[in-house]
């Protein structure tokens, strides 16, 4: 006796869905400008990894005038990359890639291999040492987005201070706002601040 053939209609196979161009995925962080303009770079799914948003690195390279060429730069607490990456690809002539994670150090140096980003050095280290054994007034940009729950902000930016060329800049991404009062003791003060989502973004200068 043959088997009927079933009368239950078929479900559509949907095909898999793609990223829209130019749209990073949740594994992915996307380069805004320069030389590597829309690169996508892999990001480890580790806990408390977190790349700055696109919205922020766009606006941070708007205030610094998008031509970084010739700059010094370091990313003290690298992650990602993101920032550190974003100023090379902007014309920065050195940026300094410090992380203290073995696993995140491999991913930068791949990175680093997949641009041939020449002006780069990844380092494993300790942010804060790394930013005391700076010559003073030896950057104009220094990229500071400690782990948000950490204490290292003042102690950080303490740091960075002293390593600030006169007319540099100090970039800083933090869970709570900071005004002018906080950044005394650093001899800092805030140009613009932008806040998106959780985070909140800085733009410091010197002192006069």
């Amino acid at each position: 006796m043959k088997k009927m053939k079933s009368t239950a209609p078929v479900k559509p196979v949907r095909p898999p869905r793609l990223a829209r161009p130019g749209k990073a995925l949740k594994h992915e962080v996307r380069i805004i400008g320069g030389q590597w303009k829309r690169t996508r770079l892999a990001v480890l799914d580790k806990p408390g990894l977190r790349p700055t948003p696109d919205r922020v690195r766009e606006t941070l390279f708007n205030w610094l005038g998008q031509d970084l060429t010739g700059w010094r730069c370091i990313d003290a607490f690298a992650g990602t990359g993101a920032l550190g990456f974003e100023a090379a690809s902007r014309g920065a002539k050195e940026v300094l890639l410090v992380e203290q994670d073995s696993a995140l150090v491999l991913q930068l140096k791949r990175i680093q291999a997949q641009l041939q980003a020449g002006s780069t050095q990844v380092v494993r280290g300790d942010a804060l040492a790394a930013l005391k054994q700076l010559a003073a007034a030896s950057m104009d940009l220094v990229l500071l987005d400690p782990p948000f729950d950490s204490a290292l902000f003042e102690v950080a930016l303490a740091a960075a201070s002293q390593a600030l060329a006169a007319d540099g800049f100090i970039y800083l991404e933090a869970p709570l706002e900071w005004a002018d009062p906080d950044l005394a003791n650093a001899g800092l003060k805030v140009l613009r601040r932008l806040k998106a989502g959780s985070v909140y973004a800085h733009l410091l200068k010197r002192l006069a």
